[in-house]
């Protein structure tokens, strides 16, 4: 049987995506590209949001009503967050809380025995509050010249806009063993760059003493050529973490902080745990590790009783600090989360016009570090050609890089080629290759 996968969300939910797809191909099924081919659609739904929610559910009854014989599996973060409602809904055919994504074959061949009703078939258990890491599949990426794997789950945080706690329970960490048993599958499978995430990564470890550090440095000496790192927490990124990845050539120095506000008033509304000093002071520090690193984040505007002065001290702020790119959002009121019971709430019309007003500066800033790249001459990796006639990679600051390909026609993916930097536009950098290889090339 064909089988679709509709993914929301973040990273975590990209590899947890690539894990089930692993484990139905195990069990005989096939993936499909094509959603009109498929006999079974699997929503892997995300909750951060209330709009998310909406949109996932639509989808829903949208499948439902064009292909009323379609199996459709409802799973994730939503479903993990909400069971009871989650419950109510009539359009699924199987439901599976995060924990349980492991048992989706196996619930998939049950309904197929004995078609049932929804809660007849579904899985959705608590977190105890000393789970274990959950671990799925890491293969399934073949076609991908990096690969995602999730090492990290839970949050322990508790900011006051977000449901994240009660849909993936608390902090947990995958064990160094079977980290290392998992790069090296991926990087025998031939991927060049790691690229490690979780919930809240910074935690990794936090369990029994360990750090970040450890899992890089493992994934490191596994195997992993380039080794890069998914949304960060600031509070745990000590001068110990940095100075021990900065002696890792290959780790990338890219780091994405989150922020949320540049305003410490609006942090300490949000339940967040460092001031906008502390943060500043860290991406001094970051810097000072790692000159050529690229510092991104995530900023929220609009957040309850959050003043234009607020906002306005949120803007210089990230000006301040010259971010690579930044992720900017409104607020959304999440039901279920202290920030939704807030008085103060913020008109979405002035959420739009501050959102605005954020882009702006963020695409500006954007603009100014890729033009800061000009010059240089810095290790691509290469993913992909493009129609419109460019190789297309990353550098290790995660900059998008272009070289055209009439300078090479044949395909570079999967190589590490050096590219002279000469000229960017507002997305990415143009560049010449040097023929400078990295030494572990493929030989053509």
């Amino acid at each position: 049987m064909r089988c679709y996968f509709y993914t929301f969300g973040c990273k975590v939910n990209t590899c947890e995506t690539a894990g089930m797809q692993q484990l139905l191909r195990d069990k005989g099924f096939l993936i499909t590209d094509d959603p009109e081919d498929a006999d079974i659609a699997i929503i892997n739904s995300c909750t951060v949001t209330a709009s998310g929610d909406h949109r996932m559910l639509t989808l829903l009854r949208q499948l439902r009503k064009k292909h009323p014989s379609l199996i459709i599996v409802l799973t994730g973060c939503y479903v993990q967050a909400f069971p009871e409602e989650a419950g109510q809904i009539d359009e699924y055919d199987i439901l599976i809380g995060n924990k349980d994504k492991a048992r989706l074959p196996e619930l998939i061949r049950r309904f197929l025995e004995k078609p049932s009703y929804i809660h007849e078939i579904c899985a959705v258990s608590p977190y105890e509050k000393d789970a274990p890491f959950e671990p799925l599949p890491c293969d399934a990426f073949a076609r991908n010249t990096r690969a995602f794997l999730k090492i990290q789950d839970g949050c322990n945080c508790f900011c006051t806009y977000c449901i994240i706690p009660y849909a993936r329970g608390r902090c947990r960490s995958m064990p160094l063993d079977d980290l290392k048993k998992q790069v090296r599958q991926l990087t025998a499978s031939g991927h060049r760059e790691i690229v490690l995430c979780g919930i809240n990564l910074a935690f990794y470890g936090n369990e029994w003493g360990g750090t970040l550090l450890d899992a890089v440095k493992a994934a490191a000496e596994e195997g992993a050529e380039r080794v890069r790192l998914g949304s960060l927490e600031p509070e745990r990124m000590t001068d110990a973490l940095l100075e021990g990845l900065s002696e890792i050539p290959g780790f990338c120095p890219q780091f994405h902080l989150s922020l949320q506000s540049g305003c410490t008033g609006t942090l300490r509304a949000m339940n967040r745990r460092y001031t906008a000093e502390e943060y500043a002071d860290l991406c001094r520090r970051v810097r000072q590790y790692f000159p050529e690193c690229a510092i991104t984040t995530d900023i929220m505007v609009g957040f309850p009783g959050e003043t234009e002065e607020d906002f306005q001290e949120s803007l210089a702020f990230a000006e301040k600090i010259r971010f690579a790119k930044m992720h900017v959002f409104r607020y959304s009121p999440r039901p279920g989360t202290p920030a939704a019971k807030m008085e103060e709430q913020i008109p979405e019309r002035i959420k739009t016009e501050r959102m605005q007003r954020m882009q702006m500066l963020a695409a500006r800033m954007q603009t100014e570090h890729l033009k800061s790249l000009i010059g240089r001459k810095v290790p691509v990796l290469f993913e992909r050609e493009k129609g419109d006639g460019f190789h297309i990679g990353h550098a290790p600051d995660g900059s998008v890089i272009k070289i055209p390909q009439k300078n090479r026609k044949k395909s570079l993916r999967k190589s590490v080629f050096y590219v002279r930097i000469e000229e960017n536009d507002a997305v990415c950098c143009f560049g010449q290759l040097t023929e400078e290889a990295c030494k572990s090339n493929i030989k053509e």
